[in-house]
């Protein structure tokens, strides 16, 4: 959460000719919901089905850049079709940059708490190994402008072998 995955794929997504897609702007624009209603009504679990489905249709697609909600990882299926769907590229953010990026956002259901920094370390202590589990590369974003993280992208993706 807060690590610029839908700037960075945006950018991305422009460098390399490719189309952009945004899995949790996919679920809105299919459901006519936005996230934290869906959490309302469904709760959790019921997004998180909507999101896998929509991933593993996003993932089957040729030439996309694809960003994924920060809780995709959390799911066995997901992480699976991200790796068979290309290459993987986990933007990984420090808790405190986090709460930075994060603290005037209502859009983030998780986040509705006393002690949101409690909730990114502990979202942070489960997902980052899942992270980079399935990551081919990892990028440091704290503080970068994102045209930089872009471009430590860009030279990172050609100097990787081929699965």
């Amino acid at each position: 959460m807060g690590a610029g995955k839908s700037t960075i794929g945006r950018l991305l997504a422009k460098e390399l000719k490719l189309p952009f897609k945004d899995s949790d702007k996919e679920i809105e624009h299919r459901t006519g919901a936005d996230i934290p209603w869906i959490f309302d009504v469904e709760g959790e679990q019921g997004f998180r089905d909507r999101e896998h489905a929509v991933i593993a249709e996003l993932c089957g697609l040729d030439g996309v850049v694809l960003a994924t909600g920060g809780g995709a990882v959390l799911r066995q299926d997901n992480r699976q079709a991200l790796r068979a769907g290309g290459r993987v590229v986990y933007l990984h953010t420090s808790v405190e940059q986090q709460i930075d990026r994060t603290a005037r956002d209502r859009n983030r259901p998780l986040l509705r708490t006393a002690d949101p920094g409690k909730v990114l370390r502990d979202l942070m202590a489960i997902r980052d190994p899942l992270y980079r589990e399935i990551a081919d590369l990892v990028i440091e974003t704290d503080t970068r402008p994102p045209r930089m993280v872009v471009q430590e992208i860009l030279e990172r993706l050609q100097t990787l072998q081929p699965r």
